[in-house]
């Protein structure tokens, strides 16, 4: 027991995961060798815990649904109408926002790696990245969406949109019925990662995830 004891000491003495003490034992590593700055590491986490993820296109989106002057800019020029928002950054110098209706629905995939538009998105999940799915995405668009559980009418045009390095997109999800006179925040609320790559639907009030 001793023994044991000893070669896994976190399973009784530390709450972090197996992952988690490699990672932070070859953070330490680098650091030591003078490979990774620690400031830096720290600024970058939490860049990504509080100024970068999906919440900020949450709040592009909740905008344009209440307000149709940001709307007509965002979808003109997404880069510009994002800007003044105070949220893009280099990786969505060239961005373009294209929208859902009734008669059109939009899907995103990057069929040559993963581009994709990480200040309002957040990091890309691992799905987007594998080759099924962007294969699958330009081939069978109707069928990866029946996989994400979105049934749409069998008239309804799907168009797939291929991100670059140059080029990203935004899905402007149709809004959902029934939340007429409801503010930006609560609105945001109802913006999913996925209703904003189109491989999914906002979700409807009282759907929201608590």
């Amino acid at each position: 027991m001793a023994d044991h004891d000893r070669d896994h000491p976190h399973e009784h003495g530390s709450e972090l995961s197996e992952t988690q003490l490699r990672v932070r034992a070859l953070e330490t590593i680098l650091t030591e060798k003078g490979y990774v700055d620690p400031a830096a590491i720290d600024a970058i986490i939490e860049a990504y815990e509080t100024r970068i993820g999906p919440h900020n296109g949450a709040k592009v989106v909740a905008r344009a649904w209440v307000d149709p002057i940001f709307k007509e800019a965002l979808l003109k020029d997404a880069t510009a109408a994002i800007s003044t928002l105070g949220i893009m950054g280099r990786v969505g110098d060239h961005l373009v926002a294209i929208e859902n209706t009734e008669r059109v629905h939009n899907m995103i995939v990057c069929t040559l790696c993963s581009c994709y538009p990480w200040e309002v998105l957040g990091l890309p999940p691992v799905w987007y990245k594998s080759a099924p799915y962007r294969s699958r995405a330009v081939k069978d668009p109707r069928g990866v969406l029946a996989d994400f559980g979105v049934a749409l009418p069998k008239d309804t045009e799907i168009r797939v949109w291929d991100s670059t390095a140059e080029t990203r997109f935004l899905v402007l999800p149709m809004r959902p019925a029934g939340t007429d006179g409801w503010s930006e925040e609560r609105l945001a609320d109802l913006v999913t990662r996925d209703s904003m790559i189109g491989t999914g639907l906002a979700l409807a009030p009282g759907k929201v995830a608590t």
